[in-house]
């Protein structure tokens, strides 16, 4: 699969739920303590060191959450329709369309980046390239979260909230992804796994990976 398809179909499937997804998930966040604590330690770690990126932003829960904590951050995302919703609903906060594969930014831009599930359709091998392309903007001494589902098989969606639509939302083991975030030049400084909460509708445990680019 080429970037074109696989770029794509992402942004195919999130133009068509973007809607009943922001529905669906909002609070979601707020609901999840763990989540909520990951996500201030990062706004620790960052402070007010520089600018953040909140990557494959979606409907802009995470940004806004971010904002909270006083961090400077803004939003990416390759579907125009979720950016609707993030602008829409996040009327102070900053959110741009593109591609995390090809971010446009100068070297060594940024103090931070979040991808918050949002590696999850990436083919695998192009992990070392997404990687790359967050080494590259961040500055040295950045920091990066990352979070994803663990497990080894993919779950294949089809037809969310009644749409004609179908995605792979890619699951991996976190060990395997520290070794590709070494690779790519960061120092991981940790790894937690929590269990699903299926009464949320979570099918796989849930991986946070913190990491600092050397």
């Amino acid at each position: 699969m080429t970037d074109s398809d696989f770029l794509a179909a992402t942004r195919t499937f999130y133009d068509a739920v973007a809607e009943d997804y922001a529905r669906h998930f909002a609070g979601v966040i707020a609901h999840s303590p763990l989540d909520v604590a990951l996500l201030g330690a990062f706004a620790e770690l960052v402070g007010d060191t520089g600018e953040v990126a909140d990557l494959g932003c979606g409907p802009g829960r995470v940004t806004a959450r971010l904002a909270s904590l006083g961090v400077r951050v803004f939003g990416v995302d390759l579907s125009e329709s979720m950016l609707a919703v993030a602008r829409r609903e996040n009327p102070g906060l900053r959110f741009e369309q593109g591609s995390m594969l090809d971010l446009g930014l100068p070297d060594g831009r940024l103090a931070g980046i979040v991808s918050w599930y949002s590696s999850i359709h990436t083919p695998a091998d192009r992990l070392p390239d997404l990687f790359a392309e967050f080494a590259r903007v961040l500055a040295p001494g950045g920091h990066l979260l990352l979070a994803f589902q663990a497990g080894d098989a993919p779950l294949r969606l089809e037809r969310p909230f009644g749409h004609p639509v179908a995605l792979d939302f890619e699951r991996r083991r976190p060990e395997h992804m520290t070794k590709l975030l070494e690779g790519a030049g960061f120092a991981v400084r940790s790894r937690t796994v929590r269990e699903a909460e299926e009464e949320k509708g979570e099918s796989a445990p849930q991986a946070f990976l913190t990491a600092v680019r050397r």
